[in-house]
């Protein structure tokens, strides 16, 4: 059974995520503040941690710091702040995820589950980057670089093109694109990620006659590629 630690200062907060958890078969640990997130994690070793930016004693950034210093347990963060910077500072530090609050309990629990399932990979270690021809797409530092040039994505243009490139050759329709890459409770229209592919293609394509990464299925969704059809 799988044991999560939930790092949240709003004990009604914590303790709904704590039940949604519990509902589905995980073994839940709370912390309050950011000394006792740290002191709970050495003790109790979690498989994951939900972990709250604004956090009294030690802040969450500066949590998400000190256990990436010690280890490599995934985290996600969980913040009221929406910013991209905000965001990409948790994960520029190790963070595996991220929500935003206000959330639904529900998709706390499918996150969680994605981000174990992801970094568990039937026993294997996820990779830190993924290599297609120029295209380099690195998991760790969140960043996506063509022939050494930075590419600089949105959040959410970087976690669509993270989802395909980790499934290359996979169709994926509209629907799960969004449950995947934006949460299972984003307020956007399945085709709004037509306007996100559609700048990605943008950043990321070195020939505009054809789409050497990203491919429309039609009547599906996208695909990524598969390596050899993008070979350079």
């Amino acid at each position: 059974m799988n044991k999560i630690l939930v790092v949240e200062d709003d004990r009604k907060t914590a303790n709904l995520i704590r039940l949604y958890l519990q509902q589905a078969g995980y073994t839940v640990n709370i912390a309050m503040d950011g000394n006792a997130a740290l002191d709970v994690a050495h003790n109790w070793q979690p498989e994951l941690i939900l972990l709250d930016l604004m956090l009294p004693e030690l802040n969450g950034l500066e949590v998400c710091r000190m256990l990436r210093m010690t280890g490599s347990v995934p985290i996600i963060i969980l913040t009221a702040k929406s910013t991209e910077d905000d965001v990409l500072r948790g994960l520029d530090l190790g963070a595996d995820d991220y929500i935003t609050k206000p959330f639904s309990p529900r998709e706390v629990v499918a996150r969680v589950r994605t981000v174990l399932r992801r970094t568990r990979n039937n026993g294997q270690q996820v990779p830190e980057e993924l290599r297609f021809g120029d295209l380099l797409v690195d998991l760790k530092r969140h960043e996506v670089r063509i022939k050494e040039t930075i590419i600089h994505l949105t959040p959410k243009e970087f976690k669509l093109l993270e989802t395909m490139a980790k499934e290359p050759g996979r169709a994926f329709s509209r629907m799960e694109l969004v449950e995947r890459a934006f949460g299972y409770d984003y307020e956007g229209l399945e085709r709004t990620v037509d306007a996100h592919v559609m700048n990605l293609r943008k950043k990321i394509e070195i020939d505009d006659a054809h789409h050497n990464y990203v491919e429309t299925v039609y009547g599906v969704g996208y695909r990524f590629a598969e390596p050899t059809e993008h070979a350079v």
